[in-house]
């Protein structure tokens, strides 16, 4: 989805960040700005510092930053675009869509599916209470030994036995059954008949990040087929981009140290029960890399948990392969198989909690997993499994994994280092992707405070006469100074709009430190300080062009002429 720039500067525009915080971590007044702990980490001192002349927060604590988009995506632990359009409900806006964007969604659809989806989830929950045979309902979720609690956690619900228990609620509304069929929640056949969907089955709500009813799953309450049923494909449901039950852990875990993927609702739900809260499940099919990159962003450890037959192994396996490009400095993932004949519902309820926690500290490693499997698979023959480790390991985004893979590939094939495996295969290792400042390091060098006062203070650079001299300017960091000239001269834009024009750019990092220097320059001496740091640079550029004409053998009759008045500037200067 593709949001036009002005829509997100003006929802920037329009969002106090003081009072949007403030709604849910209570701000006191401290100078200009506002204080209070930290939401993202635990502190018994206040450190977390919002300014409402910047729209924007910073933690001295933790680091965390960012505007009122940056906040709503860390708090509620929403994607961008998800945040976009909460920020935008409590505005009442509606989020327009660039035009000529693929996959467009009709916004209004959307909504009513939404609400349909809610309705569904809302009547399933009701026939779980009223229905004549709820009764084998609730001794089937007696027999799972699912409390009260986890069943209104969960919001699990019952399709009743018939084919328009959901149809019926809407005969005299044909434009809703329209849109229940393309939530997939009515089905059509040849001769154009609805019906229900889901029948005689135990519900299962999926929803989305922000807590929104997309889908179902339905279990067959006794030994039927298939034995789960999804919805299918819809506009606002695409199961390769959820997890069923990460909505309900976030409720109970804002910050989880690990996160444990299963397969089976059920699995979630009996997790749950024992006190295993941290589980979610894949949707039927294998996790991913949507859902992975998900996971990563979701704890500080993923523990991705498989039967322990063969079937299990090989789930596992692509689970892996889809992680290994997706894994950042940092992420941690882990390999828990359960005994064969078991999964994660029976085992816990076998074993218990305390056990099952002991069997996921006993989880593989990623690098003991992958080279448990490939010596399986290889044996005694290394130049196979070299290869195919090599294949693997290629893949990894982050050089410090891979020097460990390669470093573990070298002692597995009975190498000295990693170097003799890199010369023997000719295999170069990717370098980190890091972001500096460019020369920005200096904390008072004229660029960086120019650089941070446009930052800080974006008006300073409207209207500004352009800074041709500049351009040519042989300096590091020069590029995004004169970068930032160009952006701040032709539209008015306060610091947090400034900073969400450049998420994606690669001095991001740079331009957020800066956000926050304490360059110490008083408000009645902005514009001073900033047109001296102009000037300065200015100068620099004189400088370098009079020494690069003083060194040239040869010039043009227009270079001489440019060295003369140079020459007569440089006096000035001295």
């Amino acid at each position: 989805m593709a949001i036009p720039r002005d829509f997100i500067n003006e929802l920037i525009a329009r969002t106090d960040i003081v009072e949007l915080i403030d709604r849910k971590v209570p701000l006191k007044k401290a100078g200009k700005n506002h204080s209070a702990c930290c939401p993202f980490h635990s502190e018994k001192s206040p450190s977390f510092t919002v300014s409402r002349d910047k729209q924007f927060y910073h933690c001295f604590g933790c680091g965390v930053h960012g505007n009122a988009i940056d906040f709503i995506m860390e708090y509620d632990r929403l994607e961008f675009v998800d945040a976009i359009e909460e920020l935008a409900g409590q505005l009442g806006l509606a989020v327009p869509q660039e035009q000529g964007t693929g996959n467009r969604v009709d916004q209004g659809l959307s909504r009513d599916l939404y609400q349909l989806m809610e309705e569904a989830k809302l009547f399933y929950q009701s026939q779980l209470r009223q229905h004549a045979d709820k009764q084998k309902v609730i001794d089937y979720l007696a027999m799972r030994g699912l409390s009260e609690d986890v069943i209104e956690h969960f919001g699990i619900g019952f399709a009743p036995d018939g084919w328009d228990g959901l149809l019926s609620r809407y005969r005299q509304h044909p434009q809703s059954q329209d849109k229940l069929l393309t939530a997939g929640m009515l089905i059509a056949n040849d001769s154009g008949k609805r019906y229900d969907r889901f029948r005689d089955r135990l519900m299962f709500p999926i929803r989305d990040r922000r807590g929104r009813v997309v889908g179902f799953g339905g279990r067959v309450l006794g030994e039927g087929t298939p034995k789960y049923l999804n919805s299918p494909e819809t506009p606002i449901f695409h199961k390769g981009n959820e997890l069923y039950g990460l909505y309900e852990l976030k409720q109970r875990h804002r910050d989880p140290e690990q996160v444990l993927i299963v397969e089976g609702y059920m699995d979630v739900v009996a997790l749950a029960q024992f006190g295993v809260d941290y589980a979610v499940a894949s949707l039927g099919t294998s996790t991913t890399a949507e859902q992975f990159q998900l996971l990563v962003r979701s704890a500080k450890e993923v523990i991705c948990c498989y039967d322990g037959d063969r079937a299990g192994r090989e789930a596992a396996w692509r689970a892996l392969e889809t992680a290994l490009p997706l894994l950042k400095p940092g992420d941690k993932v882990r390999f828990m198989f359960v005994p064969q004949g078991e999964d994660p519902d029976s085992m816990v309820r076998k074993v218990g909690k305390d056990a099952f926690e002991q069997a996921m500290k006993q989880a593989l490693s990623l690098p003991e997993f992958l080279f448990d499997t490939l010596a399986s698979n290889y044996g005694t023959d290394k130049g196979d499994l070299a290869k195919q480790a090599i294949g693997l390991i290629e893949k990894v985004q982050d050089s410090v994994l891979q020097n460990l893979l390669l470093e573990n590939l070298a002692h597995k094939l009975g190498m000295n280092s990693a170097d003799d495996l890199k010369k023997k295969f000719g295999f170069t290792v990717k370098q980190s992707q890091t972001v500096n400042s460019k020369g920005l390091q200096g904390r008072g060098t004229p660029l960086r405070l120019a650089i941070a006062l446009l930052v800080q203070h974006p008006d300073l650079g409207l209207s500004l006469a352009p800074q041709p001299a500049l351009a040519h300017l042989q300096l590091a960091g020069i590029e995004l100074l004169n970068h930032l000239l160009t952006v701040t001269r032709e539209e008015k834009l306060n610091s947090a709009q400034l900073l969400e024009l450049h998420r994606e750019h690669p001095q991001k990092a740079t331009l957020i430190k800066l956000a926050q220097w304490d360059h110490q320059v008083a408000d009645d001496n902005l514009i001073q300080e900033f047109r001296q740091s102009l000037i300065w640079l200015n100068n620099q550029y004189i400088e370098q062009r009079y020494q690069e004409l003083s060194l040239k053998q040869t010039l043009t009759k227009a270079e001489k002429v440019q060295l003369q008045k140079l020459i007569s500037i440089m006096k000035g200067l001295s």
